[in-house]
C-alpha cells in the first residue's frame, strides 16, 4: 500500500486522483491532502478519505475551516511550510503535484530534493525551473512521472526503448474551442467562449491556455526537460479527437503512439500505480465507434502563444519564468473580462523582450522574477 500526499486535492486533477484512490482503496493510504481556499470541497474530502493531515495554504480559509471542522482522524495545518512538510515526510511514497500555478514549484522542489516519487501535473515546475530541477532529481534519485496526458503518453512510449534512438517527439493538441478560426474571427472572443473545451473537462486557467495554445507551448518546454531532447526534436500536431495523446518517432522512422479516451484518470492512475497497471473506472476506447482519427498543423498566426514558448526556451535563463508568470496573470485578467484574447500573447511578447536575462537562475531568483512580473502585470490597466 502506497502512502500518498496530494497537493491541490480540490482541483480537477486532485479530485480525479481521489477517484482513483476510491476505486482502488487497498492500494493507497492518503497521508495528506492540500488545498488553497476551496474549503467546502476540501472538508468533504477530509471526511471521506480521513488523511492524517489536511493542509490549507490560505490563512483565512484555514481559520474558517478550523472553526467548523471537528475530526480526530485528521489534523489541520496551514501554510507553505506545512505543505513542504507533508510532501517530504519520510513515510510518504508518492506525491502528486497538482497545485495550479508557479506556487506549486516550491513543494515540488523540496519533494525532488527529498528523493520522492512524484506524479507531476504542475506544468510550471519544469517550465520555470526545469534546468534546475532535472539535475537535482538525478542527484537525489527522485522519480518524476508526468501526469499530463501528453507527457504520460511519451513516457509510456519510451519505456523499453533506447532514448538515444529517439528522432522526434510529437505532442498532440486538440486545437481547443477555437480550432479552425482565423485571427480576425478571434479578436473579440470572450472568456465564456474560450472555456467551452470540446474534449476535456479542466480548470479555468488550463482551459484558457488550451484556447490560446499556450498549454501546448508549456508542454513543449516540459518535454525538453522531461525527456532530454533538443527543441528541434519536438513537434506539435493538432489532433481534434484527443485519442492519440502523443507519439515518439525513432531513428528507424517507426512511430509509437499511446491511445486512450480523453479522461485524465488514465494517466493519473498510471502515475499513482507505477510501475504497475491497474483497472480504472472510465470508458474504454472503441475504435470502431470512433471511426476516424485526423491531424492538421497548428495555426501559428492565429495562436502565437505556441511560438512564444519555443522562443522562451531558446532564450533560456529566466525567460520561461517571465513568459509563464505573465501568461498566468493575463489569463486571470481575461477571465475577468479586463483584457482581450490577443492582449495575452501581445503582452507576453513585450515582457519577454524587455526582461533582464539571468543565466542559470537559482530557485530564489526564479521566484523573485516570477513575483516581479506578476506585480507589474497586475498594475497595468
Amino acid at each position: 500500500m502506497k502512502k500518498i500526499t496530494i497537493l491541490g486535492s480540490t482541483g480537477s486533477i486532485g479530485k480525479q486522483a481521489l477517484d482513483v484512490v476510491a476505486f482502488n482503496p487497498d492500494a493507497f493510504e492518503v497521508y495528506a491532502l492540500v488545498c488553497n481556499t476551496n474549503i467546502d470541497i476540501f472538508e468533504e474530502q477530509l471526511k471521506t478519505f480521513k488523511p492524517t493531515y489536511g493542509v490549507v495554504y490560505d490563512e483565512q480559509a484555514y481559520k474558517n475551516l478550523r472553526a467548523r471542522f471537528d475530526s480526530k482522524a485528521t489534523t489541520l495545518l496551514m501554510g507553505m511550510e506545512s505543505i513542504i512538510e507533508v510532501s517530504c515526510h519520510p513515510t510518504v511514497d508518492f506525491v502528486l503535484g497538482a497545485i495550479v500555478g508557479n506556487i506549486g514549484l516550491i513543494p515540488m522542489y523540496h519533494s525532488i530534493k527529498a528523493g520522492k516519487t512524484i506524479g507531476l501535473a504542475n506544468k510550471e515546475t519544469l517550465v520555470t525551473a526545469g534546468a534546475l530541477l532535472m539535475p537535482l532529481a538525478e542527484e537525489t534519485g527522485a522519480t518524476i512521472i508526468p501526469v499530463d496526458s501528453e507527457h504520460s503518453a511519451i513516457y509510456q512510449c519510451l519505456k523499453g526503448n533506447d532514448h538515444g534512438a529517439v528522432s522526434k517527439i510529437i505532442l498532440t493538441a486538440s486545437g481547443g474551442p477555437f480550432r479552425g478560426r482565423n485571427k480576425g474571427e478571434l479578436e473579440n472572443v470572450l472568456a465564456a467562449q474560450a472555456l467551452k473545451h470540446p474534449n476535456w473537462s479542466m480548470g479555468q486557467k488550463i482551459t484558457i491556455d488550451s484556447a490560446t495554445l499556450m498549454n501546448k507551448g508549456l508542454e513543449v518546454i516540459e518535454a525538453k526537460w522531461l525527456f532530454d531532447v533538443d527543441l528541434d526534436q519536438i513537434d506539435v500536431v493538432v489532433h481534434p479527437q484527443s485519442i492519440i495523446h502523443s507519439m515518439v518517432e525513432y531513428v528507424d522512422r517507426m512511430v509509437l503512439a499511446q491511445l486512450g479516451m480523453p479522461d485524465m484518470r488514465g494517466p493519473i492512475s498510471y502515475a499513482m500505480h507505477y510501475p504497475y497497471r491497474k483497472p480504472v473506472n472510465h470508458e474504454p476506447l472503441d475504435l470502431v465507434k470512433l471511426g476516424q482519427l485526423t491531424f492538421e498543423a497548428p495555426d501559428r498566426t492565429a495562436f502565437p502563444c505556441l511560438d512564444l514558448a519555443y522562443e522562451a526556451l531558446k532564450m533560456g535563463g529566466v525567460t520561461p519564468t517571465v513568459m509563464n508568470a505573465a501568461n498566468e496573470e493575463l489569463v486571470y485578467k481575461f477571465l475577468r473580462g479586463d483584457i482581450g484574447f490577443y492582449d495575452i500573447p501581445d503582452t507576453i511578447a513585450r515582457y519577454m523582450a524587455q526582461s533582464e536575462q539571468i543565466e542559470a537562475p537559482t530557485l530564489d531568483q526564479i521566484l523573485a522574477v516570477d513575483k516581479t512580473i506578476r506585480q507589474k502585470i497586475k498594475m497595468e490597466v
